[in-house]
């Protein structure tokens, strides 16, 4: 009887806390309840499981001009007249450039190959001035879609010129307004008959996002021209040949654990001729060799392997380098349309030196500057080791036996002459399917370390399928998930990737890394959607999903702790609209607990830290929580945006998850 008593009291008083907190539901606050009997359970402390360390990540591909035009700092577009009807319907070495004969000059103009400065660039610009007029003859730029200038500021110009004619011709270069208006100029003088670099700082007295840069012989003559250049002075880390530092700052703030580069499709390339190689991407930009972007531009190659290694520095970010597994993409030639396969493989007679280009690679990055390639790393800039860990060959290969025949040959030689780096296997375009099996079937026969899985599903998909890795052989290849988005950039896209990387985390013995593929995209130019973060000229905005990365990635852990929540208003269904997951961080000792509801009901979440051993009660708060269609814009970029707070945890406590809500809780234990 008194332990009935003793139970009827409890029960009153539990009643009383559930009254008092749904009395002040209407402030919108945080509300916890704590169950009865709550205090520490005496057990010996969970330990947990190790997960990876390098679990989220970034996915950088040069598509929707993510690099020229994007996170390549250079203002000019084709700056070496290298652009051409091949990767665009109608281009050519002039375009984007205009011939101005202003203040009666003329002339003419023509576009030449009969002596480069380089034979990899081998396009340059002819000016013939027979009247110089008074404004002069040249040309102009509008860069992509206007040149932003800053009033305050500087940028760093650069021309190569080559006399033609007997006499010095002097060369004005000018940033200026659509209607004439001058923010800066420089003049000086070609000076030699051979191709000589003329580099200066243009300082800007007026601020204009869409001004051009006029480039005007100022004599009679000819003159030839070529790799005209203009950077911000503040770039990324104020590196030369940098980074545009709005976007780099925003993927930084990723605190991403590895990046990925340069692709994706980018990768294996539009036919064998358009195979991205890296050797053509290093040493100095005017001898650099230029191609056609599979997604249907031009790529400079200035943001090349070099500052690929180095931005990952830059932002702690381990460097995942990703090269073609000596096949094109399944798609060249447009047979997409037909279901493929326009893959064709190298010949077998330039498999040896393709894989030799492969182990330079690893020596370019990690070997010594006695190595040849280290010292060509050195030459550049970096004396000491990138440190690579990890290499990707292939991408989203249909998996023939052309395909497997040449990986084979490439991962045996590799993972012999190099056993500490992590190779990376591809099993397909899809989560399920053909490739897929036949991939998976591949990379276990060969004990590949990883592979790259990729899909673009719907948001429902996602949520059905939070389970996935659960069921995965922990004996066998691990997973890199290297390209994945719920098909929207809305906070209910993101609320279900949210649901999803909380499997991620739960089996991230079995899953070493993720990544939201794609990662930024180009304002009115986006050759793919959703993307992570969309930019203009001016402007960065950050999506929902960009959030959901970011709290993930910056509250990574290295162990996981199971059975610490629960629904009990779950209907029975494994998978849902409700997720949770606890890990720790070993490094700081934080425990970080995350609650997403991506229903439309408030869900109720019992959460038992019992066995964690002591933890601060004092913890750290952030809900990212809206309506589920909500988005960010350029209009409207703190539409849904992270919001934090205090907290103060108990050991075992009930708390009420908001509707379309992702929330972080994050202890310190002590």
């Amino acid at each position: 009887m008194r332990k009935q008593l003793i139970y009827s009291l409890s029960a009153i008083v539990y009643v009383l806390l559930v009254l008092s907190w749904t009395s002040g539901r209407g402030n919108n606050q945080k509300k916890q309840l704590i169950f009865p009997g709550d205090s520490s359970s005496g057990k010996k402390a969970l330990t947990g499981k190790a997960i990876s360390r390098d679990l989220f990540g970034v996915f950088f591909e040069d598509l929707s001009y993510a690099a020229d035009g994007g996170l390549y700092a250079e203002l000019i577009q084709n700056r070496s007249f290298e652009y051409s009807p091949a990767d665009r319907k109608g281009w050519n070495p002039l375009t984007a450039w205009e011939y101005t004969t202003q203040g009666y000059g003329y002339g003419t103009i023509s576009v030449e190959t009969i002596s480069p400065i380089s034979v990899n660039n081998p396009h340059y610009v002819v000016l013939n001035v027979e009247e110089e007029g008074k404004e002069g003859v040249g040309l102009i730029n509008s860069g992509f879609d206007g040149i932003v200038v800053k009033a305050g500021e500087k940028y760093d110009f650069s021309v190569f010129l080559k006399q033609l004619s007997n006499k010095s011709i002097p060369v004005q270069v000018k940033l200026q307004g659509k209607k004439g208006v001058v923010y800066g100029e420089v003049t000086f003088a070609g000076q030699t008959n051979n191709w000589k670099k003329y580099t200066a700082a243009i300082s800007v007295n007026q601020s204009d996002d869409s001004a051009r840069l006029v480039i005007v012989a100022k004599a009679k003559g000819k003159l030839a021209l070529d790799m005209v250049s203009l950077f911000p002075q503040k770039t990324f880390r104020n590196r030369a040949n940098g980074l545009r530092p709005d976007i780099a700052q925003a993927i930084a703030d990723l605190k991403p654990k590895f990046m990925r580069f340069p692709g994706g499709c980018l990768v294996h390339g539009d036919g064998l001729g358009n195979i991205y190689r890296w050797k053509n991407t290093i040493g100095p930009v005017e001898q650099r060799i230029e191609q056609r972007n599979i997604w249907n531009y031009h790529q400079s190659v200035g943001l090349g392997y070099y500052e690929y290694f180095q931005f990952c520095e830059d932002i702690g970010a381990k460097p995942v380098p990703v090269l073609a597994a000596a096949v094109s993409c399944q798609n060249s030639g447009g047979t997409w349309r037909i279901g493929g396969t326009g893959q064709r493989g190298l010949p077998l007679e330039e498999m040896k030196g393709y894989i030799q280009d492969i182990l330079d690679l690893v020596e370019y990055a990690n070997g010594p500057v006695t190595s040849t390639w280290g010292a060509k790393r050195a030459a550049a800039g970096h004396p000491k080791p990138f440190n690579l860990e990890y290499l990707g060959i292939g991408n989203e290969d249909k998996i023939t036996p052309e395909f497997k025949e040449r990986f084979k040959m490439i991962y045996d030689v590799v993972r012999i002459k190099y056993p500490q780096i992590t190779l990376i296997g591809t099993v397909g375009p899809a989560p399920s399917g053909d490739d897929y099996e036949r991939g998976w079937k591949f990379a276990n026969q060969l004990a590949v370390p990883v592979v790259d899985e990729h899909y673009y599903e719907k948001p429902e998909w996602f949520l059905r399928n939070n389970l996935r890795y659960d069921a995965y052989d922990r004996s066998k290849s691990k997973v890199y998930l290297g390209e994945y988005a719920s098909q929207g950039n809305k906070l209910f896209n993101a609320l279900a990737e949210a649901v999803y990387m909380t499997g991620l985390e739960r089996n991230g013995d079995v899953v070493k890394m993720a990544s939201y593929a794609p990662l930024i995209a180009r304002q009115n130019h986006t050759s793919w959607n959703p993307n992570l973060i969309y930019f203009s000229n001016t402007a960065v905005a950050p999506t929902v999903n960009y959030y959901v990365q970011q709290l993930f990635s910056t509250n990574q852990g290295d162990r996981y702790y199971s059975n610490i929540v629960s629904f009990p208003d779950q209907k029975g269904s494994r998978d849902s609209t409700q997720a949770a997951s606890l890990v720790k961080d070993s490094k700081t000792g934080d425990f970080i607990l995350k609650l997403v509801n991506a229903g439309s009901a408030i869900t109720r979440a019992k959460v038992n830290l019992n066995g964690l051993g002591s933890v601060n009660p004092k913890a750290n708060y952030t809900i990212l929580t809206g309506a589920p269609g909500a988005e960010n814009t350029f209009s409207n970029q703190d539409n849904i945006v992270p919001k934090t707070s205090n907290f103060e945890v108990k050991r075992s406590f009930l708390y009420d998850v908001p509707p379309y809500s992702l929330i972080i809780i994050r202890m310190k234990s002590r």
